[in-house]
């Protein structure tokens, strides 16, 4: 039995053990790149709870996603409730997911067993450079973030028309960081945003001039990177947002958010919800074979006769 929630819109494999509670703060200069802003601090439950129905289930192990540190969040888990029998490690996926691992070895007929983890996050807005006109394109690139110019899953950023048009756009502007903007508001100009459509990517977004947050997100992230500005996909509850990597006039380089759907925000992010995850191409929990746009919660394994009755929890709580 295999399951694996999904995000909806409202890469290589790295993966490394954290130390619990608590990841490491971030508190790294900003240097000459956007600026902290107003924070806002929440709580947000995550985790798993399994039911084992018409039987006895063994060896299940669970994945849920948590939120992390980034320069602009910081992350504490405050709260742990595992049932008895059940362990949980933490671990980071590519630098750019965490997640809790839950080993389940047996659940009885009928019992239930559940791990939660309740976690403080203090997500600040984001403002803008003060001087947009030192950063630039550069094919100097260290490779955690050259990744982000290949393609992903509905981000066909290989597809010759993606190409063609990314090589006009890119031509535009004074500098390149209006360059880049040109590929901005060539998105949200020709896009019409289109709510409750499931996802069809970046691709059908440029055919058909209309698509939803994730879309036009994806839209943006293939125009980027077809024209060799790394960009990568920003998840947090309900949306999704870009962001793209330029360096500035000492070779520093910075990761810029910008809303594709939604009011203009380029270089800044008014958005104070928490950060879920960043990135757009992760190896499946529950096939190797399948890339995936977000590493979901998941569940495999299974029973004697039995059925793991899963519930994925992922919500805020009252502060």
């Amino acid at each position: 039995m295999n399951r694996i929630a999904s995000f909806g819109c409202f890469v290589l494999l790295t993966i490394a053990v954290l130390p619990r509670p608590l990841w490491a703060q971030f508190k790294e200069d900003q240097g000459k790149g956007w600026r902290l802003g107003e924070a806002v601090v929440s709580k947000w439950q995550a985790g798993i709870v399994v039911k084992a129905v018409a039987g006895a289930c063994r060896n299940m192990v669970g994945t849920a996603p948590l939120p992390r540190d980034w320069p602009e969040q910081q992350v504490e888990i405050v709260e742990e409730d595992f049932s008895p029998g059940v362990t949980v490690q933490y671990r980071t996926v590519d630098n750019l997911v965490d997640q809790m691992v839950v080993k389940i070895p047996s659940l009885p007929n009928g019992s239930e067993a559940h791990a939660l983890v309740t976690v403080e996050v203090r997500r600040h807005v984001q403002l803008p450079p003060p001087d947009t006109t030192i950063f630039r394109i550069t094919d100097k690139l260290p490779t955690d973030v050259r990744v982000f110019l290949g393609p992903s899953p509905k981000i066909e950023s290989r597809d010759p028309k993606i190409m063609e048009q990314a090589k006009t756009l890119i031509a535009q502007g004074s500098n390149d960081w209006e360059k880049v903007r040109s590929i901005y508001n060539f998105v949200r100009e020709h896009v019409k945003y289109q709510s409750g459509a499931p996802l069809r990517g970046a691709v059908y977004a440029l055919k058909e001039g209309v698509g939803d947050c994730e879309d036009m997100t994806s839209l943006f992230v293939a125009l980027c990177r077809a024209a060799g500005v790394p960009a990568r996909t920003v998840w947090v509850p309900g949306h999704c947002y870009g962001e793209f990597y330029l360096v500035d006039d000492e070779g520093r380089g910075y990761w810029f958010p910008c809303q594709l759907a939604g009011s203009e925000a380029f270089g800044e992010m008014p958005d104070p919800r928490p950060i879920l995850q960043k990135g757009d191409n992760f190896r499946s929990p529950v096939n190797s074979r399948e890339r995936v746009r977000y590493l979901a919660e998941s569940l495999t394994g299974g029973g004697l006769g039995g059925e793991p009755q899963v519930q994925f929890i992922r919500k805020q709580l009252a502060n």
